[in-house]
């Protein structure tokens, strides 16, 4: 096990020595973008209303990658409340140019019939940072990326999205000149690539080599024709060629191949040698529903005797694992991402733990100058609850400064309140678009374990808080604690389901013993999920040092039969209810709700993700 934060990953399922094993990136990790700078490589993916925003990943082999920044992650930045889901924050493009790294996004507010893509660029001297406040550079289309050029010279390029009813929605590639001085565009626009056949021409980036400039883009829309094409020109004005390798991608036509949706790539190189990022996608069944959402995986490729790039297998279709660069032949691969968070080690809380659209705010400890700050508002109304505009609450990963939107707002969680405990402040319902009280990670594996221990009271029937299986606001998969005030007065154990189909129960109410930790367990076993809970020993309340810590001879109850894990999944959501965006994957976390008079809290002891191999 290694320390990673406070929390503890497994790094024990090694793959073959001198191969790589697809995906490098596994669960919710689409729309890779890859560079190089010197021996270091880093790939950015999208997060859409995940926050923080943007999460990059660094290696220097190719092989293992690990986890560096998220760049988007001050509410002075972005802004994602009230944005619709799936939406926020598409495919981001990473580049380098005179010692500054260079992002470039898109912030997606609205989908039909007109879509408000806002397409900022940030820039940090190192990876880690410090990233800069964002410039909004256009909002004409999205999937923009940045091309810096051997004279100095940039260039800003997205696809067109042409909104008039009697034109195709995805209106090609466009091109300007962008001064990397002023952060701005200059020059004319220039409509420089409508596509191929396979129609949906997005994701494009720019690769110079050997005098020609290569366009990678992405084709057929991002299921299961999705494909990656190539042309090139000796001038970006064109003409543009397109490659006789047509496309370079593709498992349109082949339903039974492992790395299914692929395309959107980008360019890789380590030393003579040449790779592609893509996305991917494994579905349970032949072109069923892929629980881990788009992931991220990586394709040899070679280049012919006239200058085309092709995959190294020779065909259009994509390997399950790959030779690894011969500086890399050593490397063995770590493809187990088990970790167990431990609230008692008083550390911030790892980065594989995201929130909705917003950081939760940390309550500072009782002698903090912040807590002292926070009971001096200048709006009385907020008085002696909330922190001032700037005031930094908490040092942890997830603390903000207050943003000036929302000046009036109190802490959402905890890890000074009761030491050894995350205390999770319930507010805002498993609906919100707003806010949630909400912690969670990918699924990186099919089959895996999760498990919490819960200290809950609540006094009504709007007060719950539990263990969640969760893709979006409006598919999830929930055991929960909260009080029954009608049948047994006292505290129950429920499953609810909700999708958009209709909310239904997934057991019968368990009555609880007053005042006691539960435990809460689900099992995750590809297309099903099963939920347990097991009383926690009588002195689980205090326990503070670990020795509480998931427990295997506990004796696990069922609660309920088996759920459709499978339906927290893009295929699932947009099977039941068409023309709906669903771009993210599924979730596993801890949370908490108040729908009454946000005063309830519920206490969480550690949360352990554990993958079965």
């Amino acid at each position: 096990m290694t320390a990673y934060g406070d929390s503890t990953q497994a790094s024990t399922m090694p793959a073959a020595p001198g191969r790589i094993t697809n995906p490098i990136l596994s669960g919710f990790h689409p729309d890779s973008s890859a560079l190089q700078v010197g021996g270091d490589y880093y790939i950015a993916t999208s997060t859409f209303e995940w926050w923080p925003c943007v999460d990059i990943y660094h290696s220097t082999d190719l092989v293992n990658w690990q986890w560096v920044a998220a760049p988007l992650n001050r509410t002075t930045q972005v802004n994602l409340r009230g944005n619709y889901n799936s939406g926020s924050i598409w495919a981001p493009h990473l580049s380098y140019k005179n010692g500054l790294f260079y992002l470039v996004y898109t912030d997606v507010k609205s989908w039909y019939p007109f879509k408000d893509t806002l397409n900022y660029v940030i820039t940090a001297p190192s990876i880690e940072g410090p990233w800069g406040d964002p410039v909004l550079v256009t909002a004409s289309g999205f999937d923009p990326a940045l091309f810096h050029d051997d004279d100095g010279r940039s260039y800003f390029l997205n696809m067109l999205f042409d909104w008039r009813l009697e034109r195709p929605g995805f209106a090609g590639t466009v091109i300007q000149e962008f001064d990397t001085d002023s952060m701005s565009l200059v020059g004319e626009r220039k409509h420089f690539y409508q596509g191929t056949s396979l129609g949906v021409c997005e994701g494009p980036q720019i690769l110079k080599k050997d005098g020609y400039y290569y366009l990678l883009c992405a084709a057929g829309g991002t299921g299961w024709m999705h494909a990656a094409t190539v042309a090139r020109s000796r001038s970006l004005d064109g003409p543009w060629e397109d490659s006789p390798y047509f496309p370079l991608m593709t498992t349109r036509d082949n339903p039974t191949a492992p790395l299914q949706k692929s395309g959107h790539c980008c360019f890789l190189r380590s030393g003579d040698e040449w790779y592609v990022t893509q996305i991917c996608a494994r579905p349970l069944t032949e072109r069923g529903y892929c629980t881990l959402g788009r992931e991220t995986a990586i394709q040899r490729i070679e280049w012919s005797e006239d200058g085309w790039p092709h995959l190294a297998n020779g065909t259009i279709c994509p390997d399950l694992t790959v030779p690894a660069p011969a500086a890399s032949q050593s490397v063995v691969q770590l493809t187990d991402r088990s970790e167990h968070i431990d609230f008692a080690a008083g550390k911030p809380l790892p980065p594989s733990l995201k929130t909705l659209r917003a950081p939760l705010i940390a309550e500072a400890a009782a002698d903090s100058s912040a807590q002292t700050d926070a009971a001096v508002a200048s709006d009385a109304s907020c008085a002696a609850v909330a922190p001032r505009l700037g005031d930094v609450v908490a040092s942890s990963s997830q603390s903000q400064t207050i943003s000036a939107n929302y000046p009036c707002e109190t802490p959402d969680y905890s890890l000074v309140a009761r030491p050894g405990w995350l205390r999770l402040y319930g507010k805002q319902s498993l609906a919100s678009l707003d806010k949630q009280t909400l912690f969670a990670r990918r699924w990186e594996a099919f089959d895996f374990d999760a498990e919490t221990l819960l200290d809950f009271t609540p006094k009504n029937f709007q007060q719950l808080a539990g263990l969640i299986l969760f893709y979006d606001t409006d598919d999830w998969i929930y055991a929960y604690v909260t009080f029954d005030d009608e049948q047994s007065d006292q505290r129950i154990l429920r499953v609810v389901r909700h999708d958009r189909t209709g909310t239904v129960y997934g057991s019968d109410p368990v009555a609880l013993d007053a005042d006691t930790p539960v435990r809460l367990k689900v099992e995750v076993r590809r297309d099903k999920a099963r939920f347990f809970w097991a009383a926690a020993p009588a002195n689980s309340a205090d326990a503070v040092d670990g020795s509480d810590a998931v427990d295997t001879a506990l004796d696990w109850q069922p609660l309920g039969g088996d759920q459709p894990a499978d339906h927290i999944s893009d295929d699932y959501v947009e099977e039941t209810h068409k023309g709906y965006c669903a771009f993210t994957g599924a979730m596993v976390g801890i949370c908490s709700q108040d729908m009454d008079a946000h005063t309830s809290h519920a206490d969480f002891r550690y949360f352990d993700y554990r993958e079965i191999h």
